[in-house]
């Protein structure tokens, strides 16, 4: 093999959607625990760029408990499993073909990006759709919360992503 031809990942290294789907894992898990989301309603000013990102990062939150038995633990948590299997659903589907092309391009950032981006508004809509009795306007309004919520915190999952193999 020529040494211009050698491939520019290594066997090592996980898949581009491997690594974004485990971001994606520890991003929701950390983020959206209640201990940090505790801190980050006690602890940060959301009238400040910072603070009101740090309080966005909590945006899929998980609980242990429900203090709701009217929709019970699952209906809390939907929000935040949707998100994470959407992400992994969408990192492997959508970069596949692109990546495959120009490994270990920008590429790699964009889709694991844009993966997130439409992760979080999908399972905002799923899970208002399942859990709510309201309106279909109002599913939809909560929609741009979650696409919101994946544009600004998927630029983390497209790091995540960028280097590994297709």
């Amino acid at each position: 093999m020529a040494l211009t031809n050698r491939p520019r990942t290594v066997q090592g290294y996980g898949t581009a959607a491997g690594t974004g789907t485990l971001a994606a894992l520890i991003l929701v898990g950390v983020c959206g625990s209640p201990w940090y989301v505790g801190w980050a309603e006690d602890h940060t000013d959301p009238n400040s760029a910072g603070g009101w990102y740090l309080r966005l990062l909590a945006w899929p939150a998980w609980r242990l408990d429900s203090a709701d038995s009217a929709h019970g633990v699952l209906a809390t948590d939907l929000r935040a499993i949707l998100v994470l299997v959407f992400a992994a659903a969408l990192l492997y589907l959508l970069p596949a073909g692109q990546v495959a092309r120009v490994p270990g391009s920008a590429s790699q950032f964009f889709s694991g990006w844009a993966a997130y981006a439409l992760a979080g508004a999908a399972a905002t809509l799923v899970a208002a759709l399942l859990t709510s009795d309201g309106s279909l306007l109002a599913a939809f309004e909560t929609t741009g919360t979650g696409a919101g919520y994946g544009f600004f915190a998927g630029w983390i999952i497209g790091l995540a992503s960028l280097g590994g193999r297709a």
